[in-house]
């Protein structure tokens, strides 16, 4: 099931868990994040079991929405916080042009029409890409960032505040 954008910001909200409207607990920056990787390989899984064009245009738009903010929300707070906490020279900077390469292809893909081969196989690069990102933040970046002394509520609220607002802009 694919989340709309309504399901996304209730997600986001402080504590809550994928799929849930409320949650009592504190909100975690790497659930958040985790959430995030797993909503947009729903949307991805999705678009490839899709055959008509409509729906298929639409999910590559939710992805394009939910990439860019994704990627805004880790550029602006949690890379920042942990390129600081862990004195990282590496791992930031090839995220950050990861997602130059990701940012690249939802330039191409937004407003495209999905009539030709070349659009397939721009939106199964993006997902390329990204399921690589995804493995490296997930089994580099993630075990650091836990492991050092980042507040991971506070960052957590923080990027789940941002990324409501970034969610509103794109509405």
């Amino acid at each position: 099931m694919t989340q709309t954008k309504a399901d996304i910001k209730a997600d986001t909200k402080v504590g809550a868990k994928p799929g849930s409207k409320t949650s009592a607990a504190k909100p975690d920056a790497i659930a958040l994040l985790k959430a995030d990787h797993e909503a947009v390989s729903q949307l991805f899984a999705e678009y490839e079991n899709t055959r008509a064009v409509k729906a298929k245009k639409a999910l590559v738009a939710e992805i394009c929405i939910a990439l860019s903010v994704h990627a805004q929300i880790e550029e602006e707070i949690f890379y920042p916080e942990f390129k600081a906490a862990l004195k990282d020279n590496f791992l930031v900077p090839e995220a950050t042009v990861e997602h130059a390469g990701v940012k690249g292809l939802i330039a191409e893909l937004r407003g495209a029409e999905p009539n030709g081969e070349m659009y397939g196989a721009k939106v199964k690069v993006l997902s390329e890409y990204v399921k690589h990102h995804v493995k490296e933040e997930q089994n580099e970046m993630f075990p650091k960032a836990k492991a050092s002394s980042l507040d991971m509520a506070e960052l957590g609220a923080r990027m789940a505040a941002r990324k409501v607002d970034l969610l509103a802009q794109n509405v």
